[in-house]
């Protein structure tokens, strides 16, 4: 009851702020579950600028989100009061006063490890942080350096990175996983993930949440590729993504501690996403073993989930899209459950 209250007062709270934004940006890095359209203007195959992806957007055309609609953090931003998105960055709507509502500068297939990214043609980390520094140039040409300065200290900071690089590197890469245990590889990642939120916190940064990783073991993918043997998720990648989500916020809590005026909040998107798979019905879904693409258990990007692939009849009753990202209706349950651990980060 006490959390069914908070919750209820939060969403009181952002709905007063409904005509303001309670951030004045938004700039967000990381992979296919953030991306909103980078990876159309790279060499790469991981893009979802084709049909069926974008089938439920208020346009009803592919955007270069990897889902049938809008993601957790086009809701997010929607919830703090704005009305239009913060742009792909490699975009042409990246310039000019559109500039003033942050970035996008994540890249699907991308992840902590730039080796991930490499294995995909896509943009590493380190190429999306210089991308910022980039953008802070161009933001203070738009607004002047004290506007642009203001900004860049208020604004929020996404992170949504790591499971492509357990899921798309590590389980698939000998090299790695025949010389680094999960715990080694975890660390590794960690360590990555700390030297970025100094290098933003340095570029002026002071609101970041990053997510923790999802459930990777309950992904249609996974489950059909690597759970022929055992029924339901993939355990032990449950496991995985359990330990390397303590390191993060026994990192991030450090990462408060030494760097002054920081808010840093991980997201826990793994419960969330774990209880809408094993309690689909109890939020109104009927299909969490496969995603509503083709036969939704290993089709994503154009080579398998397409025009020609087919689709399920109705996309809001299942918790996947394709065989690896959620659904608008489940993205909107993912946006609702992070609300109350993401306040803190803009009181």
């Amino acid at each position: 009851m006490g959390a069914f209250l908070a919750y209820t007062l939060v969403v009181a709270a952002l709905c007063s702020y409904a005509n303001s934004q309670l951030v004045p940006a938004i700039v967000t890095f990381g992979d296919s579950t953030v991306d909103v359209g980078n990876n159309d203007y790279v060499q790469t195959v991981f893009k979802a600028n084709h049909p069926p992806y974008g089938q439920d957007f208020s346009n009803q055309e592919p955007t270069g989100r990897f889902c049938n609609g809008k993601l957790a953090t086009d809701i997010t931003a929607e919830n703090l009061g704005f009305t239009t998105y913060a742009p792909a960055y490699l975009s042409p709507q990246a310039s000019g006063k559109n500039l003033l509502l942050g970035a996008n500068f994540a890249s699907a297939g991308s992840g902590y490890d730039d080796n991930t990214a490499a294995l995909s043609h896509v943009i590493p980390l380190s190429q999306q942080l210089q991308y910022f520094r980039e953008y802070q140039t161009k933001l203070a040409s738009v607004a002047g350096s004290e506007n642009a300065s203001s900004i860049i200290k208020d604004a929020l900071y996404l992170i949504g990175a790591g499971n492509s690089d357990f899921l798309q590197n590590y389980y698939i890469n000998p090299f790695l996983n025949k010389h680094y245990t999960v715990d080694e590889y975890s660390s590794y990642l960690i360590s990555i993930f700390s030297n970025f939120v100094k290098s933003l916190y340095g570029l002026g940064a002071r609101r970041i949440g990053a997510t923790s990783l999802a459930p990777t073991g309950c992904l249609p993918l996974a489950r059909t590729i690597f759970g022929q043997h055992e029924p339901g998720c993939v355990s032990s990648f449950n496991t995985d993504a359990q330990q390397f989500n303590k390191k993060i916020n026994a990192a991030a809590s450090q990462l408060q501690n030494q760097l002054p005026g920081l808010k840093i909040v991980i997201f826990d998107i793994f419960k969330p996403i774990y209880d809408l798979v094993a309690n689909p019905k109890k939020y109104g879904f009927v299909e969490a073993t496969k995603g509503c693409c083709g036969t939704g258990t290993v089709e994503t990007t154009f080579v398998l989930c397409n025009q020609k692939s087919g689709t399920c009849s109705n996309a809001t009753e299942y918790v996947f899209w394709d065989s690896v990202h959620p659904s608008q209706a489940a993205n909107q349950v993912l946006a609702d459950s992070l609300i109350i651990s993401g306040i803190s980060l803009i009181g």
